[in-house]
């Protein structure tokens, strides 16, 4: 089958869930013999190659951009530029595909895509990793961008699709922006091995991975470590990644008085990180708003539990069994925070037991490999080419 598929970003230019899921998609369609074109904006440097299977043919539709503003936002221009190259694009080369397989967001795109569905003869299909609430959107863009981002949204949710989800929160709330028909839910993004790994016992150690943006609510875990450092002896933590609110980390470090048991390098190769969740009592997410929660995964696979808060935005809340691969913590606020890794902590060996367990007995629906198969499965159900 001829597949194009559409994201203004790629992996490793720049790095997160979605990128690492259309980077995989598109080199295992290659590999399935495939014939894929990815559609991007230009990430790299004039006269460099982009870096992806040698069998996937990468396309910038747009030229490159600073895609997020000093604060952690997106800006509105790459996204509008991005969505005008797609249906430039599809409008000359839109009939040589049987599939077009996009995100949802930056949603420009995927107008563009649903455009030109019909009278290019291809089948749409959509990832949603995320359904913003119209709070939320207030929240991002304020009260008249919010409105605008969130009646967007709803279009995008409406127009004829083959939809996938990757957690059941944002099925739900798909279904009620006014999809029609049932989205399908993709359990499965972990492309690393999922055999049970070794328990052994380790120190008291609480790592935080992300990306330094708002809605991690890295300040708030420095908060909680510091409270839970006053419960938990030896306690020490690890906060690892960059971004706009670095400064403010720092600041609660010195804040709290921790800077002697928490450590804050940076940004960092990921081999370190996957050294830290390997000697991690416990891997702590204070993220308000998740589309998935893929930390969750990678330190189950190394028998680490994980501390999650609840959230109306947060899906990783839905990987994490409370009291056998981790704890929910029901309330942003520090103290609740840090009994949760007291909670961990006070089980000791038996929850990275339990933890090793869980993973072995989801392995299945959490790889990769069963969401590829559901969507290759999908492309291979009848198509809207004529």
């Amino acid at each position: 089958m001829r597949i194009c598929i559409i994201y203004d970003c790629l992996f490793p230019y720049t790095v997160g869930g979605a990128e690492r899921w259309y980077r995989n998609l598109a080199e295992r369609l290659a590999q399935e013999g495939h014939d894929v074109t990815y559609l991007t904006l230009r990430q790299w440097g004039r006269g460099e190659r982009p870096q992806l299977g040698a069998d996937v043919s990468v396309v910038a539709v747009a030229p490159k951009f600073d895609l997020y503003t000093a604060s952690g936002r997106r800006r509105i221009l790459p996204p509008l530029v991005f969505g005008l190259g797609v249906l430039v694009y599809l409008l000359r080369n839109g009939r040589r595909y049987d599939v077009v397989h996009t995100c949802s967001f930056p949603y420009f795109s995927l107008l563009a895509g649903a455009l030109l569905r019909r009278p290019a003869g291809y089948a749409l299909v959509v990832d949603w990793h995320e359904v913003w609430s119209a709070a939320y959107w207030r929240e991002y863009l304020g009260r008249i961008g919010g409105a605008v981002g969130h009646r967007v949204q709803r279009l995008c949710a409406r127009v004829p699709q083959r939809a996938f989800c990757f957690s059941k929160l944002y099925a739900r709330r798909l279904r009620s922006e006014g999809l029609r028909g049932e989205p399908i839910v993709l359990e499965g993004e972990y492309s690393g091995p999922l055999e049970r790994p070794v328990v052994a016992e380790v120190q008291p150690l609480v790592v935080f991975a992300g990306r330094l943006i708002p809605e991690k609510r890295a300040p708030l875990a420095v908060a909680a470590f510091a409270a839970a450092a006053r419960r938990v002896p030896g306690l020490r933590g690890e906060l690892y990644g960059d971004g706009p609110e670095r400064e403010a980390v720092l600041e609660a470090i010195a804040a709290h008085g921790v800077a002697e048991s928490l450590d804050a390098p940076g940004f960092v190769h990921s081999a370190v990180i996957d050294q830290a969740l390997g000697r991690a009592m416990c891997v702590l997410s204070t993220s308000s708003r998740e589309g998935y929660g893929m930390i969750v995964i990678e330190a189950a696979a190394r028998a680490t539990p994980s501390v999650v808060v609840a959230g109306v935005d947060n899906a990783a809340v839905e990987l994490v069994e409370d009291g056998t691969n981790g704890v929910i913590a029901t309330a942003a606020d520090p103290e609740t925070i840090a009994a949760a890794i007291e909670r961990v902590y006070d089980a000791g060996i038996a929850m990275r037991q339990s933890t090793a367990g869980w993973l072995v007995e989801n392995a299945e629906r959490l790889s990769l490999e069963s969401s590829l198969r559901t969507v290759l499965a999908s492309y291979a159900a009848p198509t809207a080419r004529a």
